[in-house]
């Protein structure tokens, strides 16, 4: 599994589709599927169960997505194992995951930018929630913060992405996402 975490409105779902597709079509877990209105950030042992252990063990995982318009979960999904599944989410570098990922990818854009444009992304309707949620994330961050054990920084370019070496560590050869400190080979 690889992990991209960062601010909310960071760009991690558009850089995880994208990694994807230039995966050859890798899975792509969301953890807005996992979260919910109550568990902002409590949804670890659903996660480990119903994903992360089955995966694990070569099977697939099983999981009901959030419905966060009906407040409800919908219909169960199934995620197979795959060469590399990617984890695209606020929180996916938790202390509680890092020991099942190989790699952990950290959306380089500071929290303030991030949040405008997550809120112009939502629009008006979730104000109330965006409110809600910087307060959350800035506790879970506070908490448990992900950016010091990123193996690689992204930050989104004009055009593309450049992906840098993170806080724990410098690339090596085993690292063939990126071609050195210019922009990603991949993306």
């Amino acid at each position: 599994m690889v992990g991209v975490d960062g601010h909310a409105g960071s760009g991690k779902t558009t850089f995880a589709g994208r990694l994807a597709a230039a995966l050859g079509g890798a899975p792509v877990l969301h953890l807005d599927d996992i979260a919910t209105h109550e568990e902002l950030f409590a949804w670890t042992g659903r996660l480990l169960s119903q994903v992360v252990e089955p995966l694990r063990h070569g099977e697939s995982a099983r999981y009901t997505p959030y419905d966060w318009t009906a407040r409800a979960f919908g219909p169960v999904r199934e995620l197979p194992p795959a060469p590399v599944v990617l984890l695209e989410g606020v929180g996916a570098g938790r202390r509680a995951l890092r020991p099942y990922l190989a790699r952990l990818l950290w959306m380089e854009l500071p929290q303030e930018e991030a949040w405008t444009r997550g809120r112009r992304r939502d629009g008006e309707a979730q104000g109330e929630f965006w409110g809600e949620w910087v307060s959350a994330e800035r506790r879970h961050f506070a908490e448990d913060p992900s950016k010091p054990f990123a193996d690689l920084l992204v930050r989104q370019r004009s055009e593309g992405y450049e992906v840098l070496p993170g806080p724990a560590g410098t690339p090596g050869p085993d690292q063939g996402i990126t071609h050195g400190d210019g922009p990603s080979a991949v993306c």
